[in-house]
């Protein structure tokens, strides 16, 4: 087997001492990547927010989820079902009932989505700044970008009408 070369046929890290593990492997095919695709869009978090709290109908989901389609509910709660992190429950009336909940595994992630929304208050003001700093930057860039080229085309005309 060539050095670097993994044992682990899912194993989608880099095998050499200086890997980090707190890193992840940006290939499409890594199993971690996919993970975080899915869980770190915004509709998914705010299912497992919702779900924390107690179980919930769908209607209840959509109505409480600002901004989501019907159809982008079913889907982000089906792949929630799929990787265990909620789960469906059907109840033979009618019309048909089905509750949704987070699962065990869907309650320890919930743990950490609090933790990082709660990085974000703390340090909402702190980034708003830098982005107001940010914009202001792009725009005195963008106006010297914009002298320089009308300094450029004045330059041209000048050499062309020289030429004449």
């Amino acid at each position: 087997m060539e050095d670097g070369t993994s044992k682990s046929l899912g194993h989608c890290g880099d095998t050499d001492d200086d890997y980090d593990v707190l890193q992840w492997d940006t290939r499409e095919d890594c199993e971690v990547r996919q993970i975080l695709d899915r869980i770190a869009d915004k509709w998914s978090l705010l299912v497992i927010a919702l779900l924390d709290q107690r179980s919930l109908r769908f209607t209840e989901l959509r109505r409480k989820i600002d901004g989501i389609s019907q159809r982008m509910l079913a889907r982000t709660l089906r792949h929630l079902e799929r990787d265990g992190l909620v789960s469906r429950t059907v109840h033979p009336v009618v019309p048909p009932r089905v509750d949704y909940e987070l699962t065990p595994l869907g309650a320890s992630l919930h743990h950490t989505v609090r933790a990082l929304v709660t990085w974000t208050e703390k340090h909402q003001n702190e980034i708003a700044v830098a982005r107001s700093a940010y914009d202001v930057r792009v725009v005195v860039e963008q106006e010297a970008a914009e002298k320089e080229a009308v300094r450029r085309e004045a330059m041209a005309r000048g050499v062309l009408a020289g030429g004449r």
